[in-house]
C-alpha cells in the first residue's frame, strides 16, 4: 500500500487569505464510542507560518494511520511545539444535548484555550460546530462561535491543523479511558476505549451500566 502523502497547510492558508487571520483546525475522538467522553482537538495556525511548526512535527499524520506509540511521540511535540488544546464533552452531557450539540460544547470548550483566529477548519462534510438555524427539539441548545466555519471531507488526511487536532483529541480521550479502567476495572476500556466491541457488550450485560456509560444511547444488553 502506497504511503499517504503528508498533510500540508494549503488549506489553512487559503482560508487566512480569505478570512484575514489565524485558521484553527478541528478533528474529534469518541464520537461513535457508547462510553466515555468525546473529545474535540483544536491546533490554532498563524498566518506568518512558511511550514509545519518544527522538523520534530513532520510525521504528523491523521491519527487513525498512526501506531499508539507514534501517537504518544507527535503528541508530546505538539505540546511543546504547536498551540493546540483539547476540549472534552463528558457522557452525561450527551445524554442531555445529543452528540452533535455536545461535540459543539467540546468544540467550544477547546476553543476557549486559544487565541483568536479568523476561521475554523473540520473534518468531514458536516458542521458540527456552526450554531444550527433550528436546534433539536429534544436537545438542550449549545451555542457555536461566531466563526466562519468551514468544512473539507478528509481534511484529517490533507489538512497539517486538523491532522494534529486528531492526534491531540485521540491521545487525550485514550490516557481518560485509560484511568477509567482503573477506576472501573472489567469493562476494559483500556483496550476499546468505549467503543461497543463484543468484549464491552458482554461487560455491559455481566456488570450493567456506569456513569461513564451513554445512558440516552442503544447499548446491547443493557
Amino acid at each position: 500500500m502506497a504511503r499517504s502523502a503528508a498533510p500540508d497547510l494549503s488549506v489553512e492558508r487559503e482560508l487566512m487569505e480569505r478570512f484575514g487571520g489565524p485558521v484553527i483546525g478541528m478533528d474529534e475522538a469518541g464520537r461513535g464510542a457508547i462510553a466515555g467522553p468525546v473529545a474535540v482537538g483544536a491546533v490554532w495556525v498563524d498566518p506568518a507560518s512558511a511550514g509545519v511548526p518544527s522538523a520534530e512535527l513532520e510525521g504528523v499524520r491523521d491519527s487513525k494511520l498512526l501506531s499508539p506509540a507514534r501517537r504518544e511521540a507527535l503528541y508530546a511535540g505538539l505540546k511543546e511545539g504547536a498551540v493546540g488544546a483539547v476540549g472534552l464533552a463528558e457522557a452525561s452531557e450527551v445524554d442531555e444535548h445529543g452528540i452533535v450539540s455536545a461535540l459543539r460544547l467540546a468544540g467550544m470548550r477547546a476553543l476557549e484555550q486559544l487565541p483568536a483566529a479568523a476561521a475554523v477548519l473540520l473534518d468531514g462534510s458536516h458542521d458540527w460546530l456552526s450554531t444550527p438555524v433550528q436546534e433539536d427539539l429534544f436537545a438542550a441548545p449549545v451555542a457555536g462561535p461566531e466563526l466562519p466555519v468551514s468544512v473539507k471531507t478528509k481534511a484529517d488526511m490533507a489538512c497539517w491543523s486538523v491532522a494534529a487536532a486528531s492526534i491531540l483529541a485521540k491521545v487525550e480521550r485514550d490516557r481518560l479511558m485509560e484511568k477509567l479502567a482503573q477506576r472501573l476495572p472489567g469493562y476494559g476500556f483500556e483496550r476499546h476505549k468505549g467503543y461497543g466491541t463484543a468484549e464491552h457488550s458482554a461487560a455491559v450485560r455481566e456488570r450493567g451500566l456506569t456513569g461513564a456509560h451513554r445512558r440516552s444511547w442503544a447499548i446491547g444488553g443493557a
